[in-house]
């Protein structure tokens, strides 16, 4: 009987032992998620903030199209005007050609 508690004993002391050893290994497995979870944060931080500087700056350049756009508007209808102008000034000078050739 004695014999056969000395082996109950020593099986729940075995038992006892890799339950211990389970532990730490699983301690270990936490510290190690732990650590990757804190650098999937640090990552996903990092993105957001490209993310929003890459976002602002898509706006800046928006705004400069824009800008651009009018410009090359007010440009055109400039030319246009000139081009009028040139125009004109060709028709009156014409005639004034024809006239001296007679």
């Amino acid at each position: 009987m004695l014999d056969e508690l000395a082996d109950s004993v020593s099986g729940v002391k075995e038992s006892v032992s890799e339950l211990r050893e389970s532990v730490s290994e699983l301690r270990e497995s936490v510290s190690e998620v732990k650590d990757s979870v804190e650098g999937l944060q640090l990552t996903a931080q990092a993105l957001l903030q490209m993310a929003a500087q890459q976002q602002q700056e898509n706006e800046a350049r928006q705004v400069e199209i824009v800008e651009i756009r009018q410009r090359q508007e007010e440009s055109d209808k400039r030319f246009e005007v000139l081009l009028s102008e040139v125009r004109h000034l060709i028709r009156q000078i014409k005639p004034d050609d024809h006239q001296s050739q007679s």
